[in-house]
């Protein structure tokens, strides 16, 4: 403790002299403040001498360095790491391209020889695949040498073009001079690969599709199944004999260069041993010997068949991953052709009338009913094959050819189109292909979404991906011109005419053109596809 004079010294010492000066606005107050130094002495910092007593010092020279090294070496290491996050930093992952036989059309063929005529109407249509049908009785015949040799020289005629093959294959049945059949005949172990009845007479009243017994004595008291005529036999396809043996077949023509497969009479495989007899049809006018008399939901249609063609699909694509498995008929009952864990059996199904709807006249309302309800069947994310085979068969046609080829190839699926001398798109314009084969590859359609569109006289629907033109498809299937009116917040006022199906003979109307979108008109049985940019929500 200090006394209290040494207090008082103290406080002297630190005295300070302050100073109030008037501020040029004395009125409100304002005033500066001046505080003398302390003691008489303002503080000054360290002179250039002073300072430079410890330039050449060495422990602040080290110490400088120290720090110097240290920023940059921090520096380089922030760069380093920012270039080491850039690089490994998962990226957003590219849209998965669409598999060849999704992207473009299959044209479709009969007879087993690629001739040079069926090389140019490929080219004319600009398929990404050609469909061949291999004869029935040469399913389980492929190692012939002169059955090879035949897919061997499709296989080799188109891969020049880059263009895949795909065989129709019929595995349900094979004829009486089979192997398999001799070996049944001869080793009852090897019988289970048919539905082989010991009786003494017929087992059921199952008809064959020829509208005899679906039996056939082979020897005395000894039925096989043979519903596809005389001399042919149905086998039991989820047998291990049978499955082995197709499972073989599959992987040679695999071998051979073949991508691709659609299998024929799939509801008619026979997985079960089981024979009741069927009832008699509630429809039709048939007699009681006649196929269409009975309802065949014994003989068709059988439990399992989704499960045992996934495992078919799935054999081919372990040995080729850009191969497919597919079906040759419409599957008429969706539902039996997924496996029990809810996936599809098969890749592109076939189901719905669709397009054989487009040339029968069905109002614009009706035709979006119907294909909404096929959407709803098969599931929004499936990719179905349309037949265009099915439009030469419509009655009162009133459509033309370009323009169910435009409107079609636009829908989530994939055109068949059957180019014999019979058929209608054989005359279709090779730029109207050429024009399909563009958008096809356009992202807005490989993974855009679609939206159908109402109206009571045309068929319209969009296809668009974000940060993508837009697609806008319509379809008249009247016999005279409408007018659409198409009203919505995502399509513009106006938009582009991208293509025009070949009877479009509206005034006015040209590629390239611009029209209103809620004055759209559209010429009898024809199709317009305009393009645009989608407008901004909000």
């Amino acid at each position: 403790m200090l006394s209290g004079v040494e207090d008082n010294d103290k406080l002297a010492e630190k005295r300070e002299e302050v100073k109030f000066i008037k501020g040029g606005d004395h009125q409100n107050g304002d005033a500066k403040i001046d505080i003398g130094g302390v003691n008489g002495k303002a503080f000054t910092g360290m002179t250039k001498e002073e300072l430079m007593k410890y330039a050449n010092d060495p422990f602040w020279v080290r110490l400088r360095w120290i720090f110097f090294i240290g920023f940059w070496a921090i520096w380089a290491a922030m760069l380093i790491c920012a270039i080491l996050i850039i690089v490994h930093a998962p990226k957003c992952a590219a849209p998965e391209p669409l598999p060849w036989y999704k992207r473009g059309i299959l044209a479709k063929f009969d007879a087993l020889e690629a001739s040079g005529s069926d090389i140019e109407s490929v080219k004319h249509v600009e398929a990404s695949g050609v469909i061949y049908e291999l004869p029935p009785a040469l399913t389980y015949l492929v190692r012939e040498p002169a059955v090879e040799q035949k897919i061997k020289d499709i296989v080799a005629n188109y891969k020049k073009l880059d263009v895949n093959v795909i065989l129709d294959v019929t595995p349900n049945y094979v004829p009486s001079n089979s192997t398999l059949f001799n070996d049944a005949k001869n080793d009852k172990s090897k019988r289970s690969a048919f539905i082989w009845k010991e009786d003494s007479k017929a087992p059921n009243n199952w008809r064959s599709l020829q509208n005899d017994s679906a039996w056939a004595e082979v020897d005395a008291g000894n039925y096989v199944l043979s519903q596809f005529g005389a001399g042919l036999y149905d086998l039991k396809m989820n047998d291990s004999i049978v499955k082995n043996e197709f499972e073989g077949v599959l992987k040679h023509l695999l071998s051979l260069g073949v991508k691709g497969f659609r299998l024929r009479n799939t509801k008619f495989f026979i997985l079960s041993d089981n024979t009741p007899d069927e009832v008699v049809a509630s429809e039709g006018n048939f007699g009681h010997l006649e196929y269409g008399f009975w309802t065949h939901t014994h003989s068709t249609f059988q439990e399992g068949l989704g499960d045992l063609l996934y495992e078919f699909k799935i054999f081919v694509k372990n040995i080729s991953a850009d191969a497919f498995l597919s079906v040759a008929d419409d599957i008429l009952r969706p539902d039996i052709y997924h496996t029990k864990s809810g996936e599809w059996g098969v890749d592109l199904p076939i189901y719905g009338p669709l397009v054989h709807s487009l040339s029968t006249g069905l109002s614009g309302l009706k035709l979006k009913h119907e294909f909404e309800s096929t959407i709803n069947e098969v599931g929004k994310n499936t990719w179905l094959q349309w037949n265009f085979a099915e439009v030469a068969t419509a009655p009162n046609n009133n459509s033309d050819s370009s323009a169910i080829a435009l409107f079609v190839s636009l829908l989530p699926g994939v055109p068949v189109v059957a180019v014999t001398n019979e058929s209608l798109f054989k005359n279709v314009r090779q730029e109207v292909f050429a024009e399909i084969k563009q958008l096809r590859l356009s992202p807005s359609y490989m993974h855009g979404d679609y939206n159908v569109y109402s109206s009571d006289e045309l068929f319209a629907y969009s296809r668009i991906k974000s940060g993508n033109p837009g697609y806008f498809v319509a379809f008249n299937p009247s016999n005279g011109v409408v007018k659409g009116e198409f009203v919505d917040a995502a399509l513009p006022d106006k938009m582009t005419v991208y293509a025009l199906s070949d009877n479009y003979n509206i005034s006015g109307f040209t590629v390239k053109s611009k029209v209103q979108t809620n004055s759209l008109e559209v010429s009898p049985g024809a199709t317009i596809i305009l393009t645009y940019v989608p407008v901004q929500s909000g």
